[in-house]
């Protein structure tokens, strides 16, 4: 039987030709004790720019979540975009999973780029190392924008019933999904309009390319994100923070967003975009883009303004 073109290396090497052509290189830093981080940096350092951190999720790699973003980001930021670990091409033989080593690894690839100030954007559990971040250093952060990223959950909310699934290890099952099956229940979970139809071909490529490396090591990521979280023991932050959220998310529901914001009162603003699942970088990139553009650029757009979504108050 012939094998099946892989439709997900191909968009792997065009998402490296799309990084590239805007503007951006990859790097390697060697952080010690077994950890090596890759980072897309740029080719030609701006000083007259600020700086731009991208963190991204569990889906894939870096490439995959932000490429819709690179180049009018790069328009106006120098941009670094790392993966990070067990993602593309960085790993640690340490045994560390928390979102606060996670945070430790990507201050160390500033460090190194000589990056001392830069805004952050997560993306879901991206947005938990962002916060991570912000929280460990603080001189680093300037401003933090949250995408879907559940920080404010703890573990009894599982048990509570405000998630679709009872367990993390269902949870594990679409959200690292090994089979095709798998897949497109993940894709149920995190678009609210998701593709109808799916070859399980390409299904199963997806799953080869992006998911069967270092799962068992993902699947500690997850883990050490749900064990014994508490919202007593969650950080506060004094950055200016912009809150995005997606309103029909299931993974992370949208309550989690405006508890967030009640957590960080007037420094955070809530932002809810219609129509939309998890995956808003994906469903609805333009309007992701709009916010984050008009909170990191505009100086007069500070949180303590009032909060909206289509026009709307939300909070």
């Amino acid at each position: 039987m012939a094998k099946c073109f892989s439709f997900a290396a191909t968009c792997d090497r065009w998402f490296r030709f799309s990084f590239s052509r805007a503007g951006l290189k990859p790097t390697t830093t060697d952080l010690g004790d077994g950890t090596v981080m890759h980072c897309w940096v740029p080719k030609a350092y701006e000083p007259n720019k600020p700086n731009l951190l991208l963190l991204h999720g569990l889906g894939a790699n870096a490439m995959w979540q932000w490429n819709e973003f690179i180049s009018p980001f790069v328009a106006r930021f120098n941009v670094y975009v790392p993966d990070l670990l067990f993602f593309g091409n960085s790993y640690t033989a340490r045994p560390e999973r928390t979102e606060l080593f996670q945070a430790q690894c990507v201050a160390g690839v500033l460090e190194a780029q000589g990056v001392w100030k830069t805004n952050v954007v997560g993306i879901s559990y991206g947005g938990f190392v962002a916060y991570s971040l912000a929280a460990q250093f603080p001189e680093m952060v300037e401003k933090l924008v949250l995408c879907c990223a559940g920080v404010c959950m703890e573990e009894k909310d599982m048990e509570d019933g405000m998630f679709p699934v009872k367990t993390v290890d269902e949870a594990l099952s679409f959200l690292l999904p090994q089979t095709p099956e798998k897949m497109k229940e993940m894709f149920k979970v995190a678009f609210h309009k998701p593709v109808r139809r799916m070859p399980t071909c390409i299904a199963q490529d997806f799953i080869n390319v992006m998911w069967k490396e270092h799962l068992q090591e993902r699947t500690g990521l997850v883990y050490a994100l749900y064990k014994d979280r508490k919202m007593s023991d969650l950080p506060t932050i004094t950055q200016p923070a912009l809150i995005i959220w997606g309103e029909y998310d299931k993974v992370f529901p949208l309550e989690l967003g405006h508890r967030l914001k009640r957590h960080l009162d007037e420094d955070g603003r809530l932002v809810v975009i219609k129509d939309c699942g998890h995956a808003i970088n994906k469903e609805k990139p333009k309007e992701m883009y709009k916010h984050i553009e008009a909170f990191l650029i505009d100086p007069l757009l500070t949180p303590k303004k009032e909060n909206q979504t289509s026009g709307e108050k939300v909070d």
